[in-house]
């Protein structure tokens, strides 16, 4: 076989990553070693920020995202006795779309298989050959066992943190790691109940922090901050619906019940690595940074890796011009920082990590941080700035 991106992975970085390839006329095979059933039905991130959105629709997958996406206009931030909005629109200009990731891969899973070059799934023993050379391969076994060969002039590993690309650049580079476990976790639920809110609700409670977002008009998202080594399965409905009635509690309101269709326990962590790029092998998403989710940034920086590739790439391979690629680690490591920042900003100012409210200095922080984010347009702003999406430069 041979091609002329070779891309590992078909989570969302390496769909839109094959899509905006392909409207540039660029040859790729893709590369996924789970069912596409399996890829399409992971439940993972639901913010888009404005470049996302741009980005789909200009890539030609945004037409369900248009139709059946929630545009929102801000947050609500909350503590004990008070809520409030912070209207992006008005802030920063910009909004933020609430769409599941699961619906962005199925839009672009669907586009690649009906017009695009191969997307192989269920394949093993991905290996990397090469990647220092400009004839990089990648061997491996197709879903019927039989061995194959993929003769590439680039590598894109959009494989994530545990497939195989991020290894490879680690062996052949003074790659540099950074690494924060935080000592909470998310517990989330998927419930069949209708959202009792117009905006997203970030709330902090001496309890612990609490998030209520949607998947639709029908569909509510809903978390609740634990401790890491709490089990799934002693968390009744019951107990997670009073915990969350206990950390949204705000007089004339109450968060809307239904039957809860997931739930699961996720640990919050931030990783980044460096540099995103060994010879002809590119990293783009969680294969080079992870970020917890409280600022919503891992699906956008995935769409922001792939965007800035993307373009590298068609210059590379169309103009035999290597400025882009050569700068695009770099360039991409500036956005990740920034969002990883913001993303400890808010996990920091909203998760409670003491049990004595009132001698506890950091809850005191905490509470001054929201106060000043009430009180101070220029708080706000630089807040809204972050959350909805800083443009992508060069």
């Amino acid at each position: 076989m041979r091609t002329q991106v070779g891309i590992i992975g078909a989570g969302p970085a390496g769909l839109l990553l094959s899509r905006l390839l392909t409207l540039q006329g660029i040859d790729y095979v893709v590369l996924e070693n789970r069912s596409r059933e399996y890829v399409e039905g992971r439940i993972r991130a639901g913010i888009l920020e404005q470049h996302s959105v741009d980005t789909l629709i200009e890539a030609g997958v945004g037409e369900r995202l248009q139709r059946e996406g929630l545009e929102h206009r801000g947050i609500h931030l909350q503590y004990p006795g008070t809520r409030y909005t912070l209207d992006f629109k008005q802030l920063c200009g910009r909004t933020v779309w609430v769409y599941g990731q699961t619906e962005v891969v199925k839009d672009l899973a669907k586009a690649q298989l009906d017009d695009g070059p191969p997307l192989l799934f269920e394949v093993s023993g991905v290996t990397t050959e090469d990647v220092d050379s400009d004839s990089p391969r990648i061997r491996f076994t197709d879903a019927d066992g039989n061995p194959q060969v993929l003769e590439c002039d680039v590598i894109a590993g959009t494989d994530g943190f545990h497939g195989p690309s991020r290894a490879i650049v680690a062996e052949g580079t003074r790659q540099q790691v950074w690494e924060r476990t935080y000592p909470y976790a998310w517990l989330g639920i998927l419930a069949d109940a209708a959202p009792a809110t117009d905006e997203l609700i970030y709330s902090w409670h001496p309890d612990g922090f609490a998030l209520y977002s949607m998947r639709s008009p029908k569909v509510s998202r809903l978390y609740l901050q634990v401790d890491p080594a709490e089990r799934i399965e002693d968390w009744s409905d019951e107990r997670i619906w009073n915990a969350l009635d206990t950390r949204f509690a705000l007089e004339g309101w109450s968060v809307n019940r239904g039957p809860v269709t997931d739930k699961s326990i996720l640990p919050m962590r931030s990783f980044v690595s460096a540099p995103m790029r060994r010879g002809r092998l590119f990293l783009a998403g969680d294969a080079a940074h992870i970020v917890p989710p409280t600022g919503a940034k891992g699906l956008n920086l995935a769409v922001a890796d792939v965007t800035r590739l993307a373009t590298a790439l068609v210059r590379l391979l169309q103009e035999k011009q290597a400025d882009l690629v050569d700068s695009y680690s770099d360039k991409s490591l500036a956005r990740v920082w920034r969002c990883q920042h913001f993303s400890w900003f808010m996990t920091s100012m909203l998760h409670r990590s003491g049990s004595d409210l009132d001698g506890d200095f950091d809850a005191q922080l905490q509470l001054s941080q929201l106060r000043r984010i009430e009180t101070s347009e220029a708080a706000a702003r630089e807040l809204a700035e972050n959350y909805t999406g800083l443009p992508i430069e060069g």
